[in-house]
């Protein structure tokens, strides 16, 4: 019943109460809903449009969602990559029939509900879609290739890394709990599912990241083996050498940020090269332990405070610009490379980093035409562009005009790809995409080929840049299919 509906939200969106909450979700109409991609959950997962947004809404308990809810806000303070949350829906009534709504409703109690002939609905959890991201069922077609896996998995390990660093419990880690974004040739990994999470104020034990690891472990290898038996795992990859890696990259990451190096009293400048080694996996350094040993001859440091976000933080303060983080190193590198060529080295960081914003990055982004700016966001637009430029001077032996190379990557690259912000079909049709039969690798791939030191990573230069026209390939691989069939 309409007047027994509950929300909890932390900013009250009047859109809410216009979505049809006395309908079982799995009875929405194709009007109340959109179709984008969805990772496998054990809930009855729908998208809706809600004043302009995509959100995600889930069918659960009424206990599960309120905790989930207070769950995600306690994360985002935290600063952790997690979806937004936006309310609770509680209280659900599915209306009677007509005939017995009429013949129960007038009650001299007046009483409503089951009693009434209604039924009661599962409660609703209510999550903000986060835009250019995808489940990693739909970053391919065909089959999953080895550098797609990995790179997967690399972006699920440093998320954990950082969950852990926070106190934070997953207890369901797995590639299907998690939406991935492109960044700069890597992926950025967001948690979706925190269900099953708990967060510990004094930090986690050794035993509980453990068993987070063997969690994860165990979910990848047999997420990587469904693909294997639907045919969807390229010939020659081991399910469980992949869910090894996440391993691998998770301790190698744990030790780097709170490992305890020793060495001797003389040796201090170790000390700057432990924070610089941190700078450069993107972490900072909030607070760390400096001990002597009884007789003065030896110190032993361990980072007790690391933050992530170490390049995001310094493209912010310089320019503005919110992006992931290695988009922020890439764009720092292309500034920095900027200083040096317009002989800018010695002045002002801040007064360079502004002109580098409006010279140099915001004519890329303003030259990709409107009907393609929601294929990728600006940042990967620009990183692809420089990857774009290093490839056609690599081939030409000479460096190409950022005109030239803008040009090329929009019609032979860009325009072929899906739009990423939101993948979704018409209101009333299920979503079917082109395959793609060309390989992944190649310009505007998003692989991390060239790297940052070579051509692609200078100055992308100024001057005027316009589209060109031609014909192109596909970039990636794309999923086929309705999208509600995924779940």
């Amino acid at each position: 019943m309409t007047e027994s509906l509950s929300i909890t939200a932390s900013a009250i969106d009047p859109g809410l109460l216009a979505l049809p909450w006395s309908t079982p979700l799995a009875d929405w109409s194709s009007h109340d809903i959109v179709y984008l991609p969805k990772g496998i959950s054990r809930h009855l997962v729908r998208f809706a449009t809600l004043s302009g947004r995509v959100v995600a809404i889930k069918e659960t308990t009424a206990e599960m969602a309120r905790r989930e809810y207070d769950m995600l806000g306690s994360l985002d303070r935290l600063d952790v990559p997690c979806v937004q949350r936006v309310a609770v829906i509680d209280g659900r009534w599915a209306p009677a029939p007509r005939g017995a709504a009429q013949r129960d409703a007038t009650r001299a109690d007046g009483r409503h509900g089951e009693d009434a002939g209604g039924k009661p609905l599962a409660s609703a959890l209510v999550t903000a879609h986060l835009r250019f991201s995808l489940p990693y069922r739909a970053l391919f077609t065909q089959v999953l290739r080895p550098d797609t896996a990995n790179r997967l998995v690399d972006a699920l390990a440093v998320l954990l890394v950082r969950l852990h660093n926070v106190g934070f419990f997953w207890g369901g880690v797995s590639l299907s709990n998690t939406l991935f974004r492109r960044d700069a040739g890597a992926f950025a990994a967001y948690l979706v599912d925190a269900e099953t999470g708990e967060l510990h104020e004094g930090g986690l034990t050794r035993g509980q990241r453990e068993h987070d690891l063997d969690v994860a472990h165990t979910n990848i290898a047999g997420e990587i083996l469904d693909l294997a038996a639907g045919g969807r795992l390229e010939r020659g990859m081991d399910a469980v050498e992949i869910a090894d890696g996440i391993i691998s990259s998770y301790r190698s990451l744990w030790d780097a940020l709170t490992g305890t190096e020793t060495f001797a009293v003389g040796e201090s400048w170790r000390i700057t090269e432990r924070v610089q080694k941190l700078n450069a996996l993107g972490f900072d350094i909030g607070e760390m332990s400096i001990r002597t040993t009884p007789d003065g001859t030896r110190v032993s440091i361990q980072p007790k405070v690391v933050d992530a976000g170490h390049h995001q933080r310094r493209l912010i303060r310089l320019t503005g610009l919110d992006v992931e983080e290695n988009q922020a190193r890439r764009l720092l590198n292309d500034l920095d490379e900027y200083r040096a060529r317009t002989g800018a080295s010695d002045d002002d960081e801040e007064m360079v980093a502004h002109e580098w914003l409006t010279r140099v990055f915001e004519p890329v982004i303003r030259a990709i035409p409107f009907e393609l700016r929601a294929k990728l966001e600006p940042a990967e637009v620009f990183h692809q562009v420089l990857e774009h430029r290093w490839y056609m001077s690599q081939a030409r032996g000479v460096s190409v005009p950022l005109a030239e190379v803008l040009a090329g990557y929009i019609d032979e690259v860009l325009r072929y790809r899906r739009d990423e912000a939101t993948v979704m079909g018409p209101a009333t049709e299920t979503l079917t995409v082109p395959i793609d039969l060309g390989s992944s690798a190649g310009p505007g791939s998003g692989s991390a080929g060239p790297g940052s030191s070579g051509p692609g990573s200078g100055s992308s230069g100024s001057g005027s840049v316009q589209a060109g026209s031609g014909s192109g390939a596909h970039d990636e691989e794309e999923p086929t299919g309705d999208w509600r069939d995924l779940v």
